[in-house]
């Protein structure tokens, strides 16, 4: 039996070969609107947790390793317990998981607002419901895990706002959920953007979003990621 990391792979190939068509109808990314009500930097000092799901981690990672002020990014498992933190028990879709980041940021390079700015433009599609693009699912969903009563307050309002502005066609459907755990995902899961560039799901899905990063925010955007593990 296949590894659902091979049918995911598989089941892309399949895609591209049989039809030459995109693998998914959604909104494209594009510059929205920054957050009216966001923390201010010059008021911070230390280092900021943020904690995201919105779709396969491997691509939500790999953007955040792109962004100025981000220390450091993990992919893993938010919203359910620690015996179901697993790779291939979160994909049935039945542990109450997403696959999440967690990311580490210094909040006087660059504010939480901004990282959510980042979030609903760029990193995943905040109007599909149990699903990102190909990857069908509740481990997919659009989740803000707040970690403290700023950051819901902050998400809040940028969701008002940007339903207000009608920033997209369809209802915002993303999830804010008060942060309970984050299990780091299994070591390969790791930086897998960065490692495996010319895979397809990568190639197809994800790398259009870093692109997008430098092209639409360029002043947030590094050239070299960080990365969890670091090359030899």
């Amino acid at each position: 039996m296949f590894s659902a990391t091979l049918r995911r792979s598989a089941f892309v190939s399949l895609i591209f070969a049989a039809l030459a068509l995109p693998a998914c109808s959604e909104e494209a990314p594009k510059m929205i609107p920054a957050p009216q009500f966001d923390e201010s930097k010059a008021a911070q000092s230390g280092q900021e947790t943020a904690v995201l799901s919105g779709g396969c981690f491997w691509g939500v990672q790999g953007v955040y390793q792109h962004v100025k002020g981000v220390t450091q990014v993990w992919a893993g498992y938010s919203g359910g317990g620690p015996a179901t933190a697993q790779y291939e028990i979160v994909s049935t879709g039945v542990t109450g998981h997403a696959e999440s980041v967690k990311i580490l940021f210094d909040p006087r390079q660059i504010s939480y607002g901004e990282i959510l700015r980042i979030y609903f433009s760029v990193t995943t599609d905040p109007t599909e419901l149990n699903y990102q693009g190909p990857d069908e699912g509740t481990q997919y969903r659009s989740d803000i895990f707040y970690t403290s009563d700023m950051q819901k307050r902050i998400a809040e309002a940028y969701i008002k706002q940007l339903a207000a502005a009608h920033a997209y066609a369809a209802p915002i459907v993303t999830r804010i959920d008060k942060f309970a755990a984050f299990y780091k995902a299994e070591d390969y899961h790791q930086d897998y953007l960065i490692n495996h560039p010319d895979q397809p799901y990568i190639a197809y899905n994800d790398l259009p979003k870093v692109a997008a990063l430098k092209r639409l925010y360029a002043g947030y955007y590094r050239e070299a990621p960080v990365m969890v593990h670091a090359r030899s």
